[in-house]
């Protein structure tokens, strides 16, 4: 009987030390989530066979983690954020990424959320003289393009000539950096240089001059919780 009571009591404490352990692992935060995501393409190539521009992000970035229904609840909220769309694999987002958050420390923006659009997007195709629908976007995704539909761009496609074809739709890119003030879209960049063409060549200090400039007019309302972005600058 002792033997039987002292395993029972083996057993307790195994079972409460595991549940103790479960309890206290640590998960990576969202800023070292988002580290790890990006850098870990460092040195890889893409499918057009170029190389990913290598990426030294701090585990101090402002990068919090939302879904598209989380912008929209914010939204909804009448909140004030700014928030990044983009996706690791994007070579014009690891261009902008360095500004963007150099931009945010300077501004002492804390907080930046982070929407990947890699799988919640739209796809469409023009065919045949008509725009068809390749894949559906999310019903997140479709609320986000109408409620920042006044400071999106439009969905560009373009014929087998190259000529411009109207899709009567507005599209999320990446990178887009939007800012939302009381709930209403107050503006957007994609903190490109207008001077990149290529969104694997080398970033020249005149181009991330640029680039600052262009976040920095986006993201300062933020930073100044004003609900008037001052427009002269950009």
């Amino acid at each position: 009987m002792k033997k039987i009571n002292i395993l029972i009591i083996i057993i307790f404490i195994l079972m409460f030390a595991g549940i103790f352990v479960l309890g206290n692992k640590k998960t990576d935060s969202d800023a070292v989530k988002f580290k790890k995501e990006y850098e870990v393409l460092n040195g890889q190539k893409n499918d057009y066979g170029k190389e990913f521009r290598n990426l030294n992000i701090s585990e101090n970035n402002p990068i919090v983690y939302k879904t598209a229904n989380d912008i929209v609840s914010m939204i909804d909220n009448k909140e004030t954020f700014a928030v990044y769309f983009g996706f690791s694999k994007c070579p014009w987002c690891r261009s902008v990424l360095p500004t963007m958050f150099e931009v945010a420390n300077d501004l002492g923006i804390d907080k930046i959320y982070y929407v990947d659009v890699s799988d919640i997007r739209d796809t469409k195709e023009y065919k045949d003289g008509k725009v068809e629908d390749v894949k559906a976007g999310s019903p997140g995704y479709n609320l986000l393009l109408i409620l920042l539909k006044d400071v999106l761009d439009d969905y560009n496609l373009t014929d087998s000539e190259g000529n411009p074809v109207d899709v009567d739709e507005k599209r999320i890119y990446a990178p887009n950096i939007i800012t939302v003030l009381g709930g209403k879209p107050e503006g957007m960049t994609t903190g490109i240089s207008d001077s990149q063409t290529d969104p694997n060549m080398e970033i020249t200090d005149d181009m991330k001059k640029e680039m600052y400039e262009k976040i920095k007019c986006t993201l300062e309302c933020i930073s100044k919780e004003s609900t008037v972005c001052e427009k002269k600058a950009c």
